[in-house]
C-alpha cells in the first residue's frame, strides 16, 4: 500500500525531469550559432552578360560570397536557353562541371576567361541593356533569382567598359 502523498511526489519528480529535458533540448535548437555556422548566406554580385555574338550561345557570369557554412552550385536555369552549363576553364581548356564548391565563409567567381555559364539553343538574341533572369540552384540554399543585364561584347567588370 502506498503512502499518501507518495504519487504527488512521483508526478513533481516527472514534471521537473520533464521540465529539465525540455530545457536541455532547447539548447541545441536550430537558433544556437554553432548551427547557423553550418548554413550558407550567399549573396550575389556582379552577374552580367556580354552581349552574345552568335544567335545561339551566350556566355554569364557573377560571384558568389558566402558567409557562412559550405554550399554547392548544382545547375542553372533561365528562360533565354533551355540548356545552361556550368563550366570551367583552366590552362586554356574549357570543361563541363556537374557542380561548384561554394566554400564557407568565401567566394566563387564566374569571371571571363575562368568558369563561367554557358547559355546554349538562345530563345532570342539578347541586347545591351535587356536583363536576362536567371536562377542558380544550390543544394542547401535552394533557388536563388538572379537578374542578370546584358552589357557590351567587350564589356570589362574592372573598367566598366
Amino acid at each position: 500500500m502506498s503512502r499518501p502523498g507518495a504519487p504527488s511526489k512521483r508526478l513533481a519528480g516527472c514534471v521537473a525531469l520533464t521540465a529539465t529535458v525540455l530545457a536541455l533540448a532547447g539548447c541545441g535548437s536550430d537558433n544556437s550559432p554553432s548551427n547557423n555556422a553550418g548554413k550558407p548566406e550567399l549573396k550575389i554580385t556582379g552577374a552580367y552578360m556580354p552581349a552574345p555574338v552568335m544567335d545561339t550561345m551566350a556566355a554569364g557570369f557573377f560571384t558568389v560570397t558566402n558567409s557562412g557554412g559550405a554550399d554547392t552550385l548544382t545547375s542553372v536555369t533561365s528562360d533565354l536557353a533551355p540548356d545552361v552549363t556550368l563550366h570551367s576553364t583552366k590552362g586554356g581548356a574549357m570543361e563541363e562541371q556537374k557542380s561548384f564548391a561554394v566554400p564557407a565563409d568565401g567566394s566563387l567567381d564566374f569571371a571571363s576567361g575562368g568558369n563561367h555559364l554557358m547559355f546554349e539553343k538562345l530563345t532570342h538574341k539578347p541586347l545591351e541593356g535587356e536583363k536576362v533572369s536567371v536562377t542558380l540552384h544550390f543544394t542547401k540554399a535552394g533557388a536563388v533569382k538572379v537578374s542578370m543585364p546584358v552589357k557590351s561584347a567587350t564589356y570589362n567588370p574592372k573598367t566598366g567598359h
